[in-house]
């Protein structure tokens, strides 16, 4: 299933919220550098999913604040 994310990276408050059943906005402390707010994001949809973080992978938008992950 792919997830369609609005990055939120260097935010004062992190949260992760559903839009519908696909698509989310994610906030994260992380700066958007060396893919350190990816990584973060992809733990945080993990934790909001109840999944394993190993299950999410990004698609597309490395460097986007528009982001798609697949989880298997």
């Amino acid at each position: 299933m792919r997830l369609y994310v609005k990055a939120r990276p260097k935010s004062k408050k992190e949260f992760v919220k559903q839009i519908d059943e696909t698509h989310f906005v994610v906030a994260v402390h992380a700066s958007p550098e060396d893919g350190k707010a990816n990584e973060a994001i992809r733990k945080s949809l993990a934790k909001f999913l109840h999944i394993p973080r190993s299950s999410i992978t990004l698609f597309s938008g490395e460097k986007s604040g528009e982001k798609v992950f697949e989880t298997e």
